[in-house]
């Protein structure tokens, strides 16, 4: 929960990235000019889940990182996230070099689309979460097993969080308090790995396109929720409904969704939204949109989770598909587009020609550098579009940096509290780690938060791809059928 560079040192380093991209004249995708202005407008790319604020660092205790000899001090324990439509996690960090954003955005994901994707131990460190604090909230007893003596939350808290960045990091950290460091060094020891826990809420696919006069589809449900509400399409005569043609208004886990669309109906496209209220599984991973580290979940309250569907139709032509995902394997974003029309669908993408023919389906896997935003839109039938943005972060930064010398200018990781907020234990001169309380929660800047994300997101927004060529892999599928 440090920054492996200072602020002072990502800004340097954000003018050099912007003289490049301006030097270079990059475009990457239909159109990325001024990305940095419509990324204020535009939708990110979310499959579905919760999407969340982080509100900061609420309880917690010391710990100490030692690399390359060097040894950092630097709070660890549970972050607070305000769920949209209401609700609250309670989370880890996954990526301890990186800093955390003041009021990030975060989407919940799937582990393969993040540092945990790659990582053979990641189901220990579900293992951890399902039997440590907040889920176990007997500390008495959770103390009695792990022989630490006494816990209290801050030092359970810290415990953990030290125990998940062993696995997470692979890194040399110890908790500062005895009791903390032996509940480590138990979870560490019974760690086992455990599955990916499953999706609060997905659609399988988000989009799918026919012509009019039929039912375009299917898309699945999948849920955790006992049952989901499904809004109406926001096109006039087109409607949600079963195999069958009946309308459908709620669904549950595995539910087939199809998208009705009356004959005559002008060309278009739809939406409609599939929203449930559920508490979001323990280990399910959440990523930010502004390069803030990865959180991994402990503990949800009943929260609001939601997908969107799409649906595009026309007479004739190309009618196109278009869906995307970060796939951090081949260190990119997969770009899949299908195409049920009775003519080719050909679209510019990070300046390269794609074509897809009538019945078939490619997916073109564009290649963006890690820890970079990616913001590209294609242009569709009729004059829409399509935008797709994001960062990729698939890899701890321990992956990808060399750890900062001694000396550095990299920020204190003293924790200190917002206006408003009242933080129990010391924050300055040596924590003795607290809880926050009241108002809003723990200003990171002194965690290795970062006051540069506008200049970060100004800048990355636009930084798709380094150099003029990019490598493209395409997977074809002749006479997919629609939905698949």
């Amino acid at each position: 929960m440090f920054a492996a560079f200072s602020v002072q040192r990502r800004e340097r380093l954000g003018r050099r990235l912007a003289a490049a991209v301006l030097t270079s004249g990059l475009i990457a995708g239909g159109s990325i000019a001024g990305a940095a202005v419509a990324a204020a407008d535009e939708s990110p790319q979310h499959q579905g889940g919760a999407s969340a604020t982080l509100n900061g660092l609420t309880t917690y205790d010391d710990a100490v990182l030692t690399l390359n000899g060097e040894k950092k001090e630097l709070p660890a324990g549970l972050f607070e996230m305000a769920v949209d439509g209401g609700g609250t996690l309670k989370t880890y960090c996954i990526d301890v070099h990186n800093p955390t954003q003041q009021k990030a955005k975060y989407l919940e994901t799937s582990w393969d689309q993040t540092s945990l994707g790659h990582n053979e131990e990641a189901g220990k460190i579900l293992w951890i979460l399902k039997n440590s604090y907040p889920q176990v909230d007997d500390l008495a007893g959770l103390a009695e097993k792990a022989g630490a003596g006494t816990l209290t939350k801050e030092t359970a808290a810290a415990g953990t969080q030290v125990a998940i960045w062993r696995y997470s990091d692979g890194v040399d950290v110890e908790a500062v308090d005895p009791a903390a460091e032996k509940l480590a060094d138990w979870l560490e020891e019974k760690a086992q790995n455990l599955q990916e826990p499953k999706a609060s809420l997905v659609l399988e696919p988000n989009a799918v396109s026919g012509k009019a006069g039929g039912k375009l589809g299917p898309i699945t449900v999948r849920t955790n929720a006992e049952r989901a509400t499904v809004t109406a399409p926001d096109a006039a005569g087109v409607k949600v409904t079963d195999k069958d043609g009946t309308p459908v208004t709620e669904a549950k886990d595995g539910t087939e969704l199809y998208v009705d669309v009356p004959a005559g109906t002008p060309d278009g496209t739809a939406a409609f939204n599939v929203q449930a209220s559920t508490s979001v599984s323990v280990g399910r991973a959440f990523a930010s949109l502004s390069k803030s580290q990865t959180q991994i979940l402990a503990g949800s309250s009943e929260s609001t989770v939601s997908a969107t569907g799409t649906a595009t139709w026309a007479k004739k032509g190309a009618i196109p598909a278009l869906t995307a995902e970060k796939n951090c394997a081949k260190g990119g974003v997969d770009v899949t587009a299908k195409n049920e029309g009775d003519e080719a669908f050909t679209f510019e993408l990070a300046n390269q020609k794609v074509e897809i023919g009538a019945g078939e389906s490619k997916t073109v896997t564009v290649p963006v550098a890690e820890d970079q935003a990616y913001d590209f839109t294609i242009a569709l039938p009729g004059g829409e579009t399509k935008t797709f943005k994001g960062v990729l972060d698939c890899k701890t930064s321990s992956d990808t940096t060399t750890p900062p010398a001694a000396g550095g200018d990299e920020p204190s990781s003293a924790p200190s509290p917002q206006s408003g907020g009242t933080t129990s234990g010391t924050t300055s001169g040596g924590t003795t780690g607290g809880e926050t309380t009241g108002g809003t929660t723990g200003d990171l800047a002194e965690t290795g938060a970062s006051n540069a994300t506008p200049m970060i997101a100004g800048i990355a927004v636009a930084f798709v791809l380094l150099g003029g060529g990019a490598v493209f892999l395409l997977r074809k599928k002749k006479g997919a059928a629609a939905g698949q």
